[in-house]
């Protein structure tokens, strides 16, 4: 039976379709061929520019090969030992798998020679460190890749000159100095990265002034100067600028995941730890900020510490660091500073002058040379000053802002053993080798210290800095005070706090003690001219303390990355009042918009502050204004809600009466909208509690 009822059904469903094709047959075929006088004059990069882009292609596998040209021209007897010395030159970039010296059929060398290493990036930095080398007086080697040689061969014979590109006005970047009352404004990334906003700190109640959803990926950054507003994403950067927070620029770079900026903003570090394309590998590349070009690329160990390339304070140099070598490229250029790298034995790390062109490095101890600090002026690699240091760990830089003076936090020990290949130190010390700067040759002075460092940070206008040092429970921040020709003197010492962060104002004089690492979030605000405490306060899981550019508030931040709950951040006053709380659920990051310095000179601004009474009088009266404009907009506002909501309960007690007959209806005509008109539907309970027995004995 079941067969028979698929044979039934199939029948109809046969008869439908060759219904259908009877009718397609009676019907013509369309015909989708082309006219044949039809000419297709559409490219293949017209119609599939985007796809084509990223297209396999084919390399030759000589991306890695050199060619060495200025090679002595000798005779076949001579030919070991040159064969030596340009190997041991090439060497010394990475690994050579191969070299060729065509010559002629006498056996001489012909001048140039072909040289192999294991990957693409060797060859690039040979081009980079050797080319014009001198061998001798009467040779220089010209370094060339061997894959130039086709791009060089594709160069036109007639030169066109490029296009005139359009003018693009970027608008005003520092429209936000123009603010009347000088807010200053702030970023702030909640709901687990998804929301990012950009406020205006005004009083009494922030003002917002941007909102997106899904404008970064990752984080947000804001340039040194406070230009530019950075997002970061898979593909690349975008930075963000003007009243309106439009895209001013963008730089592709696959798979960005650290961003750093050179102090005066003109250029812009990317850093991806995967290399993805085709070509020369690259891993951390400059970029232009102003015309969006690609300055020069590295491809860099991730070992290292970032930002694995730094600075000078004009940007006319940046330096990185390799094993036993320091690298100091110039700008614009971008070549390496006299074509030559410093060879330094040991190299572990450096650092520039926050305010000249100087830079100091510190190399590690080897057998019986002692560890050894040393500062260098560029471009002239003048050594002008060294300290030269025993039994060291390890060092920390630490420069003050104003480049007075240089602190190397030196840890030392007092015994070292060796368990494989692993190095243990023990009876650690401290020493703090303040460096001054600004006296005749450099004098050095020490601080020693007996117990744990667990911070460090020097006072941004003037010449204080602090430690936090000892052990738990006895954790003690000190304070010394630096003065020309004197050693560094203990100025005061609070016992036992409850701190591990170091936070100074940006206009020195106040600081704030923060334990960040337990969930306590204890803060207390220091004034270091009496190195009185001013208050106490608590953030419960703080994981971060950001002064604004003013130095007139603080932010605590609780971050979702810290804590799940009670996520948000917290305004301080510089003296420990809290002046607002705001909490949103997976709240990330905040960050306030910086400043660029002063125009005005530090004579002009001691004169300022010299009669600050006297233009104090009318800030003080535009902060009464303003006060009590607050206080009536607060009153207005207040005013509105209560009107709104009289109006909202009037209406439902017109819709309540209107509705009465038809509850007497329901509720056969008894009124029970009051209790007292029911007396009949009324029970009356009496409840009694026992409180209490006594029993009193009379006698």
């Amino acid at each position: 039976m079941a067969k028979k009822k698929d044979a039934e059904k199939a029948t109809p469903n046969d008869e439908n379709s060759k219904q259908d094709k009877s009718e397609m047959a009676e019907d013509e075929e369309p015909n989708f061929s082309d006219p044949e006088d039809y000419v297709d004059n559409i490219s293949d990069e017209e119609l599939l520019g985007d796809i084509l882009k990223t297209r396999p292609q084919e390399t030759d596998g000589v991306e890695s090969v050199i060619v060495v040209d200025g090679i002595p021209q000798i005779t076949a007897d001579r030919f070991d030992k040159l064969r030596n010395v340009v190997s041991k030159i090439f060497s010394k970039v990475g690994e050579i798998v191969n070299e060729c010296y065509p010559k002629t059929p006498e056996g001489s060398t012909k001048g140039y020679v072909f040289i192999e290493y294991a990957n693409a990036a060797h060859a690039a930095e040979a081009v980079t460190l050797l080319n014009n080398h001198k061998l001798d007086r009467q040779h220089t080697f010209t370094v060339n890749l061997f894959t130039d040689f086709k791009k060089y061969e594709d160069i036109p014979d007639e030169w066109e000159p490029p296009a005139p590109q359009p003018y693009t006005d970027m608008g005003n970047l520092h429209y936000f100095l123009l603010e009347p009352d000088s807010y200053d404004q702030f970023s702030t990334v909640c709901n687990r990265g998804s929301t990012v906003q950009i406020w205006l700190n005004s009083v009494p109640e922030p003002s917002k002034l941007v909102e997106k959803e899904r404008w970064t990926e990752t984080f947000v950054k804001w340039s040194p100067l406070g230009t530019y507003f950075t997002t970061i994403h898979g593909a690349g950067v975008a930075l963000w600028g003007g009243p309106d927070f439009a895209r001013k620029m963008r730089f592709a770079h696959q798979g960005v995941q650290f961003i750093d900026f050179s102090p005066s903003e003109k250029y812009v570090v990317t850093y991806s730890p995967t290399f993805e394309g085709q070509g020369e590998p690259k891993n951390l590349i400059i970029w232009d900020i102003r015309t969006g070009q690609e300055k020069r690329s590295f491809y860099l160990n991730s070992q290292m510490m970032w930002p694995f390339i730094r600075w000078s304070h004009d940007d006319k140099y940046f330096a990185r660091s390799d094993e036993d070598m320091l690298s100091v490229y110039e700008t614009p250029s971008f070549g390496l500073l006299n074509k030559k790298s410093f060879k330094i034995p040991g190299i572990r790390d450096f650092s520039w002058s926050p305010v000249d062109n100087i830079l100091a490095y510190w190399m590690a101890e080897d057998k019986d040379v002692p560890a050894r600090v040393t500062l260098i002026e560029i471009p002239s690699r003048n050594e002008i000053r060294s300290k030269n240091l025993f039994n060291v760990a390890d060092c920390r830089m630490h420069w003050q802002k104003s480049g007075d003076y240089l602190c190397v936090k030196v840890d030392r020990y007092s015994k070292i053993r060796k368990d494989k290949n692993e190095i243990k130190y023990s009876g650690m010390y401290f020493n703090f080798e303040i460096f001054h700067m600004q006296e005749k040759q450099i004098p050095v002075d020490s601080v020693e210290v007996k117990e744990s460092i667990h911070a460090f940070a020097w006072e941004p206008v003037g010449s204080k800095f602090a430690i936090i040092h000892g052990d738990q429970p006895n954790i003690c921040v000190s304070f010394y005070g630096v003065k020309t020709g004197q050693t560094p003197a203990l100025l005061k010492k609070l016992e036992k706090k409850c701190c591990n962060h170091l936070f100074w104002s940006p206009t020195g004089q106040y600081i704030v003690l923060a334990d960040l690492r337990s969930s306590s979030g204890v803060l207390e605000f220091v004034d270091t001219n009496d190195f009185n405490v001013m208050t106490q306060q608590e953030h419960f899981q703080a994981s971060d303390v950001e002064w604004d550019p003013t130095g007139r508030y603080v932010v605590t931040v609780c971050s979702f990355w810290k804590a799940k709950v009670d996520t948000g951040y917290s305004v301080w006053s510089f003296q420990g009042k809290i002046l607002r709380r705001f909490n949103s659920g997976a709240f990330c990051q905040l960050l306030w918009r910086p400043r660029p310095p002063s125009l005005l000179s530090v004579k002009e601004q001691k004169e300022i502050r010299k009669n600050l009474k006297k233009y104090s009088a009318q800030f003080e009266s535009k902060d009464r204004m303003r006060s009590s404009r607050a206080s009536k907009e607060l009153v207005e506002k207040r005013r509105k809600l209560f009107e709104e909501f009289n109006s909202y309960r009037e209406k439902c007690r017109e819709k309540w009466l209107e509705q009465k007959p038809r509850r007497l209806q329901l509720r056969n005509n008894v009124d029970t909208d009051e209790i007292e008109n029911d007396t009949k539907n009324v029970d009356e309970e009496v409840i009694e509690f026992f409180i209490k027995e006594e029993i009193t004995i009379i006698d």
